[in-house]
This record gives structure tokens, sequence and C-alpha cells, in this order.
């Protein structure tokens, strides 16, 4: 079972901190092969999803950050969505992104929310109401498209 803790950036312990930056430079650097400046000075305006899994002795599995509107973009958004290779397969990754949209409407009320998405996870974030808005573009030399859940 997964316990979720939204926090703000001066809100996260050392220890927080140091769990979801090792987690993305897990995912992010090292699984995907990328060699990439993931600590933008974009953390300290984020709120930070926190997904500890109980079963794996509350290891932090799964992760999101959200920013209010004119931020990262004119709109809210959500990034660096990542989950660890110990929690796929079995919907850590809908549940992550479906309590990271709830956090959106909480803070900010029914707002379009917009992402960058891996252009292979197209069909996941389409399943959550995202429709893609531009062209495929590359980013770290992967291909991404951005995408848009509008108000529900």
């Amino acid at each position: 079972m997964i316990k979720w803790t939204i926090k703000t950036f001066e809100e996260l312990t050392t220890q927080e901190l140091y769990a979801l930056l090792r987690l993305r430079s897990e995912v992010f650097v090292v699984e995907q092969n990328c060699v990439f400046q993931d600590m933008d000075n974009a953390d300290q305006l984020a709120l930070h999803i926190l997904g500890y899994d109980d079963t794996l002795n509350n290891e932090l599995v799964a992760y999101t950050r959200i920013f209010g509107p004119g931020i990262k973009f004119d709109m809210c958004s959500i990034g660096r969505v990542v989950t660890s290779s110990r929690a796929r397969g079995n919907g850590t990754g809908r549940k992550l992104m479906e309590h990271s949209i709830a956090t959106v409407e909480d803070r900010f009320g029914k707002v379009p929310i917009k992402i960058g998405a891996q252009q292979y996870l197209d069909k996941f974030y389409s399943s959550l109401g995202f429709q893609q808005s531009s062209e495929m573009y590359l980013e770290d030399d992967i291909p991404h498209i951005e995408m848009i859940r509008e108000a529900n």
C-alpha cells in the first residue's frame, strides 16, 4: 500500500529530499541512460508528491512535482513523474497521477493541467484525460510531447 505525502520544498526533510533526488537519478539518469541537469532550481517552487510503499520498508517508490500557473507553463503542471522499477506493473503510476491531479484540483481548483510527456507514454496519459497539444520534440535526446488535461 502506498502512503502519499504532499510537501513544499521548505517542508521536505533532508532524508525526503535525498530520497526524491535519488529516485529521480535512478530512473531518469541511470535507467534511461540520460545525462541531464535534474536539479533545475524549480524544486523550490514546487509542491512535491511522495509515495512510500509500506511493503518495501516505506521506500519512496513514486514521485511528482506540481507547479502553479506561470511557473513552468502558463497553466498548472505536473512534472518529474517517476516510479521505481520495484513498484511498476501494479498500478502505482496511475495512482501517482490520479493523486497528483487531485492535488492540483485541491490546491488550484478544476483547472487545465499541462505536462511534458515522454512520447511513448501518450496512451497512458490519454487514459487520464490528457490530449496531445504539441508536435514531438527532443528533450535530452528523448522524444517528448506536450499534453493538456482540460478542466473537468
